[in-house]
């Protein structure tokens, strides 16, 4: 990885998990009941990813994604901070067959492109390891990447329900995602999340986007604790 400044971000550092061990890597991959590869096939479909196109999935975690991606026969860059889940996804991507997938560990703020501009950059509940300030330094690279028109897809933790209502908000959406230990993310993780990592407002993401150089073309806000964005690269 390139060297960077001493005050600049250390996306290693994620809070909550050791994405280096294997086990935690396994359970995470069990977790992520939204990221199934027919759910990630149906997203592939739906952006239009096909054979011609060149993607790049940034914080690609366990591949699935990736993978879906790349079985279109489309040139597909997976870069994740963490080695164990490149692993894994490695794991998975050559039972599935996959010869059109490059894995590189990196970050939203390191990774560094060496080819030409890309048609697709996906992030899926990645962004919000990024402070506020880091996840607008990450948009003007993500926008870097992409050819004129290219499209951003952003899907995360994101909030949209009123600023006012935030204790009421985030405890009725625990008390309805979390699940017992050893079925999925517990409500240890989620407080964990809100109270160390960085998921924030609608409209705090979707200025910086603008400010990035993105048309937001649809913006979706799921649930008042999830949020989409399609995008596409305007300057």
């Amino acid at each position: 990885m390139p060297t960077f400044p001493a005050w600049y971000f250390d996306e290693s550092t994620m809070a909550g998990i050791d994405f280096e061990d294997a086990a935690q890597v396994a359970v995470y991959d069990r977790n992520q009941t939204s990221s199934t590869p027919e759910k990630e096939q149906a997203l592939v479909t739906r952006l239009g990813i096909a054979a011609e196109h060149t993607v790049i999935d940034l914080g690609a975690g366990t591949g699935n994604f990736a993978i879906q991606a790349a079985l279109t026969g489309a040139s597909v860059h997976a870069i994740d901070i963490s080695q164990a889940m490149l692993t894994n996804a490695q794991n998975k991507a050559q039972k599935a067959g996959v010869t059109t997938l490059k894995f590189h560990q990196a970050g939203f703020l390191s990774y560094e492109h060496q080819d030409q501009f890309v048609d697709f950059v996906v992030t899926k509940n990645a962004l919000h390891i990024l402070p506020d300030f880091w996840k607008m330094a990450a948009f003007l690279r993500i926008a870097a990447m992409l050819k004129p028109n290219g499209v951003f897809y952003l899907r995360d933790v994101i909030f949209s329900f009123p600023a006012a209502d935030y204790e009421a908000s985030i405890n009725d959406w625990i008390k309805q995602v979390a699940k017992p230990a050893g079925e999925g993310w517990t409500a240890k993780d989620f407080e964990m999340h809100v109270r160390e990592e960085h998921s924030t407002y609608g409209w705090i993401i979707e200025a910086m986007l603008t400010r990035a150089g993105f048309e937001i073309v649809e913006a979706n806000y799921n649930t008042p604790t999830n949020a989409e964005y399609f995008c596409i690269k305007t300057i």
